[in-house]
């Protein structure tokens, strides 16, 4: 089956299944979540948001694989042109796991993803069995800066299986106000496509959260982007980001983790 992949999660996920070899073009989001592929020298798409029909075309894909977030207007300019489009829109860490199922099932790889789930779970698990007894710190998590935009809910079930206590509503839209009122323990910036720069001071001092408890307390962390964002079995990666600022006394420092001077 040659799948045309618009989004990193899709991706990450058949590599991991051991189907990379399925891809026949990707997104150059794919390209930096798996430099590897660069070898294979495959087509680059357009994303789930900007999805380009004719560039889609020329690739010949059997099936296209879109995941959140998408345009409609996007993925029914897919459908005209008559090529089949599965799209995923996972919620938390239960439907991002049917995900890596149903991505499984496509492919044939209903073992190779039996093996990534059982890690998946048994590491989610682990973590929620060493932190069960910790004190559950407050943790906002911003998913995007202008405006301000809470993590999703998986991130927040992240939180809470790294011993934390998730500020707010997860995916919702809040203000700076909001935050300073509630005056969390912890703040956590993984701002969607910006790697790892969001720039911390500044973001303070705009907000004027001088005064807040973690900016007191020097707990001001940025976890790159991908670790959080990408609804996918690399959010292990994110949990350990999480666990490492939340309480580093027991998890061990995430190395490219970036705390606030």
């Amino acid at each position: 089956m040659r799948i045309a992949s618009l989004q990193p999660s899709i991706t990450l996920t058949l590599h991991a299944l051991g189907r990379a070899d399925h891809l026949c073009a990707i997104t150059k989001y794919c390209l930096h979540a798996l430099p590897e592929l660069a070898n294979r020298n495959l087509p680059i798409l357009h994303d789930s948001w900007t999805a380009d029909t004719t560039e889609i075309t020329t690739t010949n894909p059997d099936l296209v694989i879109a995941s959140v977030p998408y345009r409609m207007e996007s993925l029914a300019a897919i459908l005209k042109a008559s090529i089949p489009v599965l799209t995923l829109a996972p919620r938390n860490l239960t439907t991002i796991v049917a995900d890596i199922r149903l991505l499984a099932t496509l492919t044939h790889a209903e073992p190779e993803a039996e093996v990534l789930i059982q890690h998946f779970n048994k590491t989610l698990e682990e973590a929620r069995t060493r932190t069960e007894s910790l004190a559950r710190l407050t943790v906002y998590c911003e998913e995007w800066g202008k405006p301000l935009i809470q993590s999703q809910t998986w991130v927040a079930e992240l939180v809470s299986a790294a011993g934390g206590a998730f500020v707010g509503t997860p995916g919702a839209h809040t203000t700076a106000e909001d935050i300073a009122a509630a005056d969390p323990d912890i703040l956590i910036f993984a701002w969607c496509g910006a790697g790892d720069r969001v720039p911390l001071s500044r973001v303070i001092e705009q907000r004027s959260w001088q005064n807040l408890r973690a900016v007191r307390d020097r707990q001001v962390f940025c976890v790159p982007d991908q670790y959080l964002n990408t609804p996918a079995h690399t959010l292990l990666e994110g949990l350990a980001h999480l666990a490492a600022a939340i309480h580093p006394e027991q998890f061990p420092r995430a190395a490219s983790l970036i705390q606030i001077h």
